[in-house]
């Protein structure tokens, strides 16, 4: 197993890896999220053939609905 970098922190991943997958192993749903990848935004209908590798940056931000 080899790490990612999300919000700053390591994490280790089992790869092969899409971004969907890596969301659902940190229990967040691929709508509740925006996520950048390497520094690039990421629509989530590309989450499920984004691939990840090893050193891959995201910054996930969660989506809070309020008023």
């Amino acid at each position: 197993m080899q790490q990612v970098i999300a919000n700053g922190q390591p994490v280790t991943v089992s790869f092969p890896c899409t971004l969907e997958r890596f969301l659902a192993t940190q229990g967040l749903r691929p709508r509740s999220v925006v996520v950048e990848h390497n520094g690039e935004a990421v629509a989530p209908s590309e989450f499920a053939g984004r691939p990840i590798v090893p050193g891959d940056r995201l910054e996930i931000v969660r989506i809070v609905a309020g008023g």
